[in-house]
């Protein structure tokens, strides 16, 4: 990890991108930016760690973390991934005491601006809408986690990677003549971390939606979804 400065994530308002700040004039957003700390980490390296002391807000300017816990059996469990213009570490801004829950790990370059508790109490109190914006987030939050409850504790396989494919689509998928085209944020080993299963029953299961004509793989980075109405029908 090292600091950075605006400069470096190319003089843009890193806090316009976020859908909590999204409303505010670009006076109150350039405001909001001179309070920010920046920082870059490379692929790889932790941003935060299980027990840790909770009091920033971190902001995802460029690139993609993933926030995982550790199983009884000491497996790594991935919770969410997030990208450009997502945030974490939000419930800190509620109490004063709280520790991470979760690791956090850069799975690309990142670029983070970060704002403390004490920043983001006073940028609350002159924009008490934001106080809205931030729980229809974490509500938001808490019904994926929910459904990520609820795919993991089913059996079979094919029901979980059609889940995380639809929910990667939504989030990742561009438009296509092919299909629903989706630069996809893991690696196989992570896919296996993400819905429970070993990495080779990932590669099998896209393998058959392959087959079926589901799914076109290119490579290990990029998968199209064709039949889009198909894959739903798996988890509905």
């Amino acid at each position: 990890m090292k600091e950075c400065s605006c400069g470096n994530c190319n003089h843009s308002l890193c806090a316009k991108k976020v859908p909590i700040f999204s409303f505010l004039s670009d006076d109150e957003l350039i405001k909001i930016v001179d309070m920010t700390g920046h920082k870059f980490y490379k692929k790889g390296d932790m941003l935060c760690s299980q027990g840790q002391k909770s009091d920033t807000l971190f902001i995802i300017n460029e690139g993609q973390v993933k926030i995982s816990k550790l199983t009884k059996e000491g497996k790594e469990q991935i919770v969410h991934i997030f990208t450009s213009g997502d945030f974490f570490g939000e419930l800190s801004l509620f109490s004063s005491d709280e520790i991470y829950n979760f690791n956090v790990y850069a799975i690309s370059d990142v670029k983070i601006c970060t704002l403390t508790k004490q920043d983001m109490d006073k940028i609350i109190m002159s924009n008490p809408g934001i106080s809205i914006k931030l729980l229809q987030v974490i509500s938001k939050r808490l019904t994926q986690t929910e459904n990520l409850a609820q795919n993991l504790a089913t059996n079979d396989a094919e029901i979980r990677v059609a889940f995380m494919l639809l929910e990667f689509g939504e989030k990742y998928g561009v438009a296509t003549n092919q299909g629903l085209q989706i630069n996809l944020p893991i690696n196989r080993e992570e896919m296996a971390n993400y819905v429970g299963v070993t990495r080779e029953t990932i590669s099998r299961k896209l393998s058959i939606f392959e087959e079926s004509g589901i799914i076109i793989l290119k490579g290990n980075k990029v998968l199209i979804i064709k039949q889009l109405d198909i894959l739903k029908s798996y988890v509905e």
